[in-house]
């Protein structure tokens, strides 16, 4: 992983960090599971790049300068265009502003992803995560003035959509994709494991999120030994992001919240990824969850 393979002051700051890049990253791209594929690409960008940067001044806003570039460079490949155009403030007069707008620390993921990508950047940085205006001028390359005007016109959408009618409908799986997450919660709760790795495809992926990754059923099918032998925990059907997912909760408290979650990735029959969030609990902060409705 990136964070254990790295020099002593990037390990402590992406240990300290992660968290917080997560967040920025999980409103950026309107998913926490997408926000934690731009973190590891983010976090083996930057180490990578250490050895020949280092000493670097400000860990923290180089980390999160990368973070924000692997973001762009992640919304350009699902927008399937060759460049995200930036918004052009340099010219405006800097609007007075309020230190920090609630709305943008309420607003779903959903929702931030309907601002443009400058000023969901802004706004996050900005909102959420308590940056001051002249740190985001210096992490987006902007002056202070585009900042203002970023956030000006970030929080002024944000207002309006506040007030459009909200959609009450509760997600929902496919058939096929709520049958096979049923079945494989079913026998997870039964200590079935033999069946459960039966499931499993020869060219599975592991990833246990923030601790290590693994290929190929061989590898992989150790890892639900320590499941097998736990009895604190127990799991149900339910969607993540709008996708299938485990929902890992607390045996001993029936009405309580998800611990973590498990996602799986299906070809056919069979898992062909499993992505355990088990040590990446983080990612809850800025999930949205449902459990899987029959």
């Amino acid at each position: 992983m990136a964070g254990s393979a790295a020099p002593g002051v990037l390990s402590e700051a992406i240990a300290r960090l992660r968290p917080r890049l997560h967040r920025y990253c999980a409103r950026m791209m309107g998913s926490a599971v997408e926000g934690e594929d731009v973190v590891q690409d983010a976090l083996l960008k930057a180490a990578e790049a250490w050895s020949d940067v280092a000493p670097v001044d400000n860990p923290d806003g180089w980390l999160f300068r990368i973070a924000h570039n692997a973001a762009l460079d992640a919304l350009r490949r699902r927008a399937r265009r060759a460049e995200l155009e930036r918004e052009d403030e340099e010219d405006m007069v800097a609007p007075q502003l309020a230190s920090v707008d609630p709305l943008a620390t309420r607003a779903s993921l959903q929702t931030l992803a309907r601002l443009p990508v400058a000023q969901r950047s802004a706004v996050t940085l900005r909102d959420v995560l308590d940056f001051s205006v002249d740190e985001i001028a210096q992490l987006l390359e902007l002056s202070p003035p585009a900042v203002k005007g970023l956030l000006q016109r970030g929080r002024q959408r944000l207002a309006e959509i506040a007030q459009e009618p909200g959609d009450m409908r509760a997600p929902q799986l496919a058939p096929a994709e709520r049958r096979r997450l049923e079945a494989y919660v079913a026998r997870f709760n039964a200590h079935d494991f033999d069946a459960v790795r039966a499931m499993l495809a020869e060219d599975v992926r592991l990833d246990l999120v923030n601790r290590l990754q693994l290929r190929g059923r061989d590898e992989v099918a150790p890892y639900f030994g320590r499941y097998d032998t736990a009895t604190h925990w127990r799991c149900a059907s339910g969607i993540v992001d709008g996708k299938p997912a485990v929902l890992m909760l607390d045996a001993e408290d029936g009405e309580g919240p998800p611990l973590y979650f498990v996602t799986l990735e299906w070809r056919g029959e069979q898992i062909v990824a499993i992505r355990d969030f088990l040590f990446a609990r983080y990612v809850l902060e800025s999930a949205e969850i449902a459990v899987s409705a029959g």
